[in-house]
């Protein structure tokens, strides 16, 4: 999608991973499984929401880099 990246937080994303792997590549977020929650699930690919926050809008990333950067000095 468009204008949207991975979460630069490395250690917030290795624990959606994790949570895809154990649910067999579905949202980690999601209550029931079905067709339309493999990741990227459709409400992503469709309206551009994720709501684990795995994929964000490029401007946030950059904010959360930025921040990141700044806490790492």
């Amino acid at each position: 999608m468009k204008n949207f990246r991975i979460n630069p937080d490395k250690k917030y994303v290795s624990t959606i991973i994790e949570g895809l792997e154990r649910k067999d590549g579905h949202c980690p977020c999601r209550v029931n499984v079905d067709d339309t929650t493999l990741c990227p699930c459709d409400e992503f690919v469709n309206d551009g929401i994720c709501k684990c926050k795995l994929y964000i809008p490029m401007e946030d990333a950059l904010k959360k880099l930025e921040k990141l950067k700044n806490e790492n000095k």
